[in-house]
């Protein structure tokens, strides 16, 4: 007959034996902190604090504005005898899976159909923070940005009296140059060049970073503030010299604006600035470039693209900013 004690003892669930870690398994993730990159919430789990503060450096601006259910993120350093900077990374998609790989020690993994990431970096890539922000930490985040809740936008961002202009055009068309000149002028300051389309919403809503900004070097003889400044490393790309805008009391930040005017940008006109109408379909074909995700994410952002080119859509031909700028405010104030 058995005792109370033993049959307490009997009916407690069985206990899993404790088995040591194989030796091919990634350190565990002991620590968790919250960021809010473009307001929307991500979750960093992580064996290294040299991680939240890579993530605090390129997140730590911006404040909680949406309550999406939260990213989540996963970055394991494992040791590495090595001290060079990882290679560039490769990029795979199979769908649901958005894969990317450096080399052994160095790789992640994206599954856009439950917002979560998952990496393993090595202890040499924490000693180049610009190559792991740009190539791993970043995009373990934005790419669910950017497919789940908002469309990404190859563009610039302005807004005056309430009215927002995206400035559109490929690598080098003058986005982030026309961008600040206009900033400068006294609109609000989205974005330099990447802006993004909230989904959810039927307005054309559009947020960017609006705390910092970079620039070309050859900008620096047309902005007195950014002469002297030395140009910012990157890890792919031109030179560029980047700084915050938050020091600068003239520059009114703008977190979001409702777009009203597309404009693709032609600065190789000769004569005074001119506004032509640009064919949607071109738009269209330029916007779609950009975009990635599953067919369902894909949906909901091609659905985002038809709803953003409700607004004028024109081209910009000019070849000085100043009177462009003025033939801009134009047409944010008067519609014309």
């Amino acid at each position: 007959m058995m005792m109370p004690a033993e049959i307490e003892t009997a009916s407690e669930p069985a206990r899993l034996p404790e088995y040591p870690r194989h030796p091919l398994e990634v350190p565990e993730v002991t620590l968790r902190q919250m960021f809010y990159p473009h307001g929307f919430p991500v979750e960093v789990r992580t064996n290294s604090a040299a991680i939240l503060s890579n993530f605090e450096s390129s997140w730590e601006m911006f404040e909680k504005r949406f309550d999406t259910e939260p990213i989540h993120v996963y970055v394991h350093v494992i040791e590495s005898a090595s001290l060079e900077c990882p290679p560039t990374p490769e990029h795979h998609i199979m769908q649901p899976l958005v894969m990317w790989m450096a080399d052994a020690a160095n790789f992640g993994v994206v599954d856009l159909s439950n917002r979560t990431s998952r990496l393993v970096v090595s202890a040499a890539a924490l000693r180049y923070p610009l190559y792991l922000q740009y190539f791993f930490l970043e995009p373990a985040a934005t790419s669910h940005l950017s497919t789940r809740y908002t469309t990404p936008v190859h563009a610039g961002c302005v807004a005056l009296d309430g009215r927002g202009m995206l400035f559109c055009g490929e690598s080098g068309a003058g986005k982030s140059t026309l961008s600040w000149a206009c900033a400068r002028a006294g609109w609000g300051y989205v974005s330099d060049d990447a802006t993004f389309l909230l989904h959810g919403k039927d307005e054309r809503v559009v947020t960017g970073n609006c705390h910092k900004v970079r620039l070309r070097l050859p900008a620096a003889e047309l902005f007195p503030e950014i002469a002297g400044l030395e140009p910012t490393p990157r890890a792919e790309g031109k030179p560029s010299i980047e700084f915050p805008t938050a020091n600068l009391p003239h520059i009114r930040q703008a977190e979001a604006a409702q777009v009203d005017f597309i404009v693709f940008l032609n600065r190789n006109w000769g004569g005074s600035p001119e506004l032509t109408p640009y064919p949607r379909e071109k738009a269209r074909s330029f916007m779609h470039q950009v975009l990635f995700g599953t067919p369902e994410l894909l949906a909901v952002q091609y659905a985002a693209v038809e709803r953003l080119l409700t607004a004028e859509v024109y081209e910009l031909r000019y070849n000085s900013l100043e009177p462009a700028i003025e033939r801009l405010r134009l047409l944010a104030r008067e519609g014309r």
